[in-house]
């Protein structure tokens, strides 16, 4: 395990004790906690960027699918005469 020293505003430090005393946390776990949470967020919303990227580039190449048909496709569900999934430049 590292160790970090960081430096809070007088009003974050504030509202962080305030958490962990409601909370019955330490300012370490919460801070750790934290810190988590925003890399976690930060890798989710960088794989959803190469995904766009990946989509966009599908498009580029002409890799689609008919809204129409699609939309067709979806009124079918659950039918009797379902329709199968629609595929890509058909």
């Amino acid at each position: 395990m590292g160790i970090t020293t960081i430096r809070l505003q007088s009003d974050v430090e504030e509202g962080l004790q305030a958490v962990a005393e409601t909370t019955q946390r330490s300012k370490n776990w919460l801070i750790n906690q934290a810190v988590k949470e925003y890399v976690e967020r930060q890798a989710l919303s960088q794989q959803r960027w190469n995904e766009t990227l990946k989509a966009m580039e599908s498009v580029a190449l002409g890799k689609v699918v008919d809204g129409d048909k699609v939309h067709a496709w979806l009124e079918t569900w659950g039918s009797e005469k379902e329709l199968p999934p629609p595929e890509v430049g058909k």
